[in-house]
């Protein structure tokens, strides 16, 4: 069956709405929300630090970390791996007949082999990111969850990307995964 692309066009439409009329009062709640969640592995920015106070709009912030921040990069583009890649791949995956939670890992999985997650990138730097993404590529290519191979495929990537200070720990894809889920639900899914 189809993806059902207009509600996903629909919705997106609306998001880029939100998004282009935030302002610095929003801004200033999502830095103190992120302060407050004291993620891991942020580190520093020269200028429109999250650590700083605002003096731009929320959406105008995010496009100047977006080169440094997957997330960024999500309010900057209205979403654009959530809905033109993370919310289809689960959709599809779905209507295939995959179990939420296959469908769930295999779209990991695709998020992941289609963009270097950056909070690997800033925690164990931009070879790493691109060694998990390629890593991603090869799960799928050798079937991903629909197959034995791509399962142990699977299972090795895991298994390599564990270690004590969580340098490889792709959680910029697990957000984005999450947003696909959202929005999938959303529509129905």
């Amino acid at each position: 069956q189809k993806t059902p692309v207009p509600f996903f066009a629909d919705l997106r439409t609306a998001v880029r709405g939100v998004l282009e009329s935030t302002t610095v009062d929003d801004a200033r709640d999502v830095y103190a929300a992120i302060r407050r969640a004291a993620p891991g592995g942020l580190g520093r920015a020269a200028a429109h630090d999250v650590a700083d106070e605002p003096t731009i709009t929320l959406v105008d912030e995010m496009r100047l970390a977006a080169d440094r921040d997957g997330i960024a990069r999500e309010y900057a583009t209205a979403f654009e791996l959530t809905f033109g890649t993370g919310a289809p791949a689960l959709d599809r995956a779905r209507r295939a007949g995959l179990s939420w939670d296959d469908a769930i890992v295999e779209t990991f999985l695709i998020l992941l082999a289609a963009s270097p997650d950056t909070h690997v990138a800033r925690r164990g730097g931009a070879e790493l990111a691109a060694a998990i993404s390629k890593q991603a590529r090869g799960a799928l290519a050798s079937g991903g969850v629909g197959s034995a191979s791509g399962r142990r495929a699977i299972e090795g990537m895991d298994r390599r990307m564990r270690d004590s200070r969580h340098t490889a720990n792709p959680g910029t894809t697990a957000d984005l995964t999450a947003a696909a889920i959202f929005v999938v639900l959303l529509g129905g899914g």
